[in-house]
């Protein structure tokens, strides 16, 4: 395997930000004056953001509409992607270095284009990538492969030689189901790590491993 392509996932892979996704839910309730329950975190894990506003006026009496309580969690969101969200360590030497070897790099993220940009902008980064490609643009989660597969046609590079990475066991198995190889990226929101591990053809417990990936890249 010779890397030519490179799809990256952003967070949990590219930015520290998971716990942000963690505890989004209970930081807002406080913003408005509520006290979250024990385990909210755990309840909102698989619930849309319409979801969880719809739960919050059931659960909790909120009185605002779901677009009033949508509209304040991405504003929330905002500030954290716009000014706070720092890179995983060894992600801008990985750039660099696969940029420098002619590498064509682009990403596939479940995450709001704006939010991605304005993280990636900020930490310096967002240059890197020649595309965005997002799961509400494309109309396809990471449980298919359509966001790897457009991503894929916008590097034209071949699909044995374009590296999906990843930290999400769900990602790291579709993008593999589709033939792509795969650089599973740790992130301790994952709990999974075991089959992780199994499934990728390279495990990089930080992206300071270059090591791991140099073999692969263009002589």
């Amino acid at each position: 395997m010779r890397i030519r392509g490179a799809i990256f996932d952003v967070d949990g892979t590219l930015l520290d930000s998971m716990f942000i996704w963690d505890t989004i839910g209970e930081a807002y309730l406080r913003s408005i004056g509520y006290q979250p329950k024990e385990n909210l975190n755990e309840t909102f894990k698989n619930m849309s953001l319409h979801q969880a506003a719809r739960y919050y006026q059931t659960e909790y009496g909120v009185t605002q509409s779901i677009d009033e309580i949508m509209d304040g969690v991405n504003a929330m969101l905002e500030r954290y992607y716009r000014f706070e969200v720092p890179l995983k360590p060894g992600v801008a030497e990985l750039l660099e270095r696969l940029r420098q070897d002619g590498v064509k790099l682009c990403i596939a993220t479940a995450t709001d284009r704006h939010l991605v940009e304005a993280a990636l902008d900020r930490c310096g980064v967002l240059s890197c990538f020649g595309e965005i490609f997002t799961c509400n643009e494309v109309g396809h989660g990471k449980d298919e492969p359509d966001i790897f597969e457009e991503a894929l046609r916008f590097l034209g590079t071949e699909k044995a030689e374009t590296v999906v990475f990843d930290d999400a066991l769900y990602a790291v198995r579709t993008a593999k189901e589709a033939g792509f190889p795969v650089a599973a990226v740790y992130d301790s929101h994952e709990k999974a790590q075991d089959q992780i591990r199994m499934l990728a053809d390279v495990y990089l417990e930080e992206l300071t491993q270059l090591d791991k990936i140099r073999k692969y890249l263009p002589a």
